[in-house]
């Protein structure tokens, strides 16, 4: 099932990439904590996360994302199908990921436990698709991912990764934009939030069951050993 989108009209004038990491989170919707979904009355434009199933084996035991200084991709990635946007108009596509609550964790007794209150927030940061702005009918025609975005905690970055604390809980969220450019937002906006993607930050995973996952799943992961390197005990 796909999640359904909280619309949100929107105009903006923002710099070029990636200075516009910074600026264009300004124009979208704040977090909701326990809120994470909405429903749309206005139109019919679904977003269907691909490898759900993938996701979810990864949130039952609890998601760990690993974030460094010089950026790391997301596994799992965001696999998307979009239906339903008007064929002809173009739609600029942005990824941002938001706290989930204000608390800190640490991994203890087998599982992640609050310690503590969230560390103070970071610069709010979006990354755009590099295939944006394109057409519904692009969009519509192919699987979409963000394969490009990196997470960093390196508060200094500059090259426009995600800035996010370590031991911290994060929902990723898309939102499709109507755009004539990447300079000139205006039109409806989708924000869409499929929960079971939620994560938490790590720099180096806590869980042996998620690191069984990560190597059993990743193509790029098989040649590590279960007590590698990326396995904290």
């Amino acid at each position: 099932m796909g999640s359904r989108p909280q619309d949100r009209d929107a105009a903006a004038h923002i710099p070029l990439f990636p200075s516009a990491c910074d600026a264009a989170a300004k124009a979208l919707p704040p977090p909701v904590p326990n809120q994470l979904t909405s429903k749309s009355k206005k139109d019919e434009v679904k977003m269907e996360l691909e490898n759900s199933s993938l996701w979810k084996q990864f949130s039952s035991v609890g998601t760990e994302m690993i974030i460094t200084k010089k950026g790391r991709r997301m596994f799992p990635g965001l696999k998307l199908k979009l239906s339903g946007l008007n064929q002809s108009l173009r739609y600029i596509l942005l990824l941002d990921i938001v706290p989930v609550d204000n608390s800190r964790y640490r991994f203890q007794g087998g599982g992640w436990q609050v310690v503590g209150g969230a560390e103070a927030r970071l610069p709010d940061r979006v990354f755009i698709h590099p295939d944006s702005p394109a057409t519904g009918a692009h969009w519509q025609s192919r699987t979409i991912s963000f394969h490009y975005a990196k997470l960093t905690n390196n508060t200094l970055d500059s090259h426009g990764h995600i800035i996010l604390h370590s031991l911290h809980r994060y929902q990723p969220r898309v939102h499709v934009i109507e755009a004539r450019d990447v300079l000139k937002w205006g039109g409806q906006q989708h924000t869409f939030v499929f929960p079971e993607t939620q994560f938490i930050t790590v720099t180096a995973y806590q869980n042996h069951k998620i690191t069984e996952l990560k190597i059993n799943s990743n193509p790029f992961a098989k040649g590590f050993r279960e007590d590698g390197m990326n396995n904290k005990k």
